[in-house]
């Protein structure tokens, strides 16, 4: 099934409405779409460009599963509220990898981290969520 640029950000939207990503503060996960009206690889550059960071910005590539691991997984300790978020991530993992290909995790900055997980849309476009990561 053929699915629109707009259509994976509405998906993407409402399964990360009020997620948090827990790190030394939590901040919100948010979905978004980068549409360069040709194709274009993403690359370092071309990342820090898009999100208006200076090139000489530290950035650090992350595999997706990897970025994810400690998110999806449930554990018997989990309270309800733990293990709903569980599935709530798990169901972004899912779609992403559903409806995306090529998926990485750019880390830019240090210690105020930006995170943009992104993958490519069947039309050759960038979609995914964005956040941010206290990590000193």
């Amino acid at each position: 099934m053929t699915i629109t640029n707009l259509e994976i950000f509405e998906l993407l939207h409402e399964t990360a409405k009020g997620l948090l990503w827990m790190s030394e503060s939590d901040y919100p996960l948010e979905a978004l779409t980068w549409q360069f009206g040709e194709k274009i690889l993403l690359d370092n550059e071309v990342v820090l460009k898009i999100t208006k960071h200076s090139l000489d910005t530290p950035i650090k590539v992350i595999e997706f599963d990897t970025f994810f691991q400690g998110v999806v997984t449930r554990k018997d300790w989990h309270n309800s509220e733990e293990a709903d978020r569980v599935k709530r991530y798990q169901e972004i993992v899912r779609l992403m990898k559903q409806y995306l290909s090529n998926l990485k995790v750019y880390k830019v900055g240090e210690i105020e981290i930006y995170v943009y997980i992104i993958g490519k849309t069947n039309s050759g476009d960038y979609a995914g969520v964005a956040t941010v990561s206290i990590e000193t």
